[in-house]
């Protein structure tokens, strides 16, 4: 899991070259319909609403062989390099 301030445009560039990534919660947990009954409105928790826009999970399991790991990490560096220019 990392995070990045420009997440879905990086989300759309991994996808490009062929690396999948998710967002495992776009809303955070205090403003999910489920826990409503619990009263917290917007603004209550921003480090959490922060971290509901910005943090996307890369691929990490067992078999993921270092030259893989190797292409995420040369792709995610490329993102950033060309925002930089």
């Amino acid at each position: 899991m990392i995070r990045v301030a420009d997440r879905d445009a990086l989300k759309a560039v991994l996808q490009k070259e062929g690396i999948g990534t998710e967002i495992y919660y776009p809303v955070p947990m205090h403003l999910q319909e489920c826990f409503a009954y619990l009263g917290h409105k917007a603004g209550e928790f921003p480090e959490s609403e922060g971290a509901a826009g910005e943090t996307l999970a890369l691929p990490i399991y067992p078999e993921l062989s270092d030259g893989a790991a190797d292409y995420v990490v040369r792709c995610i560096a490329s993102f950033f390099q060309k925002r930089r220019s």
